[in-house]
């Protein structure tokens, strides 16, 4: 019997990198309030590649608690600007401040994804971009948000670099899946490795 797997996110982008590679698995969003859980790490001053990895492992955790013998798919990103953190705009004014502060400066997203079984972690893997904005005047970001609407609200850097995002960039240097949000070629290794997906 084939191994069955939960993918443990919303994320319209992650489910369709996971589809277009050809993977039979079910979406289960995890429901845990990221914010709460991200606050005691930024108190203790964890790096954003290790939030990125705890939030990536609470989620797949709450889904294991549901259905044990699934191999759970748990993924997270954060955007960092030096020593801030930037989250999901809650609307588009919220978009338009992100797009100001990241206008003309490079900013990294860090992607985790971690398979939980049983409620153990089994494995867990983390990798960074960098992504270094134009300098944006208010106009050009006041059209561009006008443009893809509330796509922006999607992602927490208020861009995709699939579609018009891209406009916004002077350099990228990094792994694009990992800019999509799941870094999806060592996933895929490891589940080959796990005998999860024919290999």
């Amino acid at each position: 019997m084939a191994q069955k797997i939960i993918l443990a996110s919303s994320s319209p982008f992650r489910r369709t990198l996971l589809e277009n590679a050809g993977l039979t698995f079910s979406v289960q969003a995890a429901n845990i309030d990221e914010r709460a859980a991200e606050a005691p790490l930024l108190a203790g001053d964890v790096g954003p590649q290790d939030i990125a990895l705890v939030l990536a492992e609470a989620k797949a955790g709450v889904v294991s608690d549901t259905d044990p013998d699934a191999l759970i798919i748990g993924a997270d990103q954060t955007l960092s600007l030096g020593d801030e953190l930037l989250h999901k705009p809650a609307d588009m004014d919220a978009a338009r401040k992100h797009l100001l502060k990241l206008s003309g400066r490079t900013h990294q997203l860090n992607s985790a994804v971690v398979l939980v079984q049983n409620g153990r972690t089994l494995w867990r893997h983390v990798d960074s971009a960098d992504l270094t904005m134009r300098d944006l005047n208010p106009g050009f970001i006041g059209r561009y948000l006008s443009a893809v609407g509330d796509k922006a609200l999607l992602s927490v850097g208020a861009y995709q670099l699939e579609g018009r995002g891209i406009q916004l960039f002077d350099t990228i240097k990094g792994d694009y899946f990992t800019i999509i949000g799941l870094p999806i070629l060592p996933l895929l290794d490891e589940l080959r490795r796990l005998e999860a997906i024919d290999g």
